[in-house]
């Protein structure tokens, strides 16, 4: 008989990427920036692809004013890849963050 075994779906792996990168003191939210209409043609903040070799993320978000943008996007990408990694217990095998907007 073998360990116990975890599945996690693609919704709670999207929530607890939404969560860690909103706790990102200078991040604003997790959405694609400008209009709001933009986001039915762009499409989600958080892309998730789940495969045997690790997941795969991809996440936007907009940057609250007077923030250093690549300083945004490696705390964002640290935030994340921490909650996966520790949290959901799952292999990352790439997060990727997009700066879209800056914004309140």
């Amino acid at each position: 008989m073998s360990g116990p075994e975890l599945t996690v779906s693609r919704k709670v792996i999207d929530e607890m990427v939404r969560l860690a990168a909103i706790g990102v003191p200078g991040v604003a939210r997790v959405s694609r920036g400008g209009p709001a209409w933009r986001t039915v043609f762009a499409g989600p903040a958080i892309v998730t692809r789940v495969a045997d070799d690790g997941v795969r993320l991809r996440v936007w978000v907009v940057a609250r004013p007077g923030q250093s943008l690549p300083n945004v996007a490696a705390e964002v990408r640290d935030a994340v890849c921490a909650t996966v990694e520790r949290l959901l217990a799952l292999r990352l095998d790439s997060v990727t963050v997009t700066v879209d907007g800056v914004g309140v």
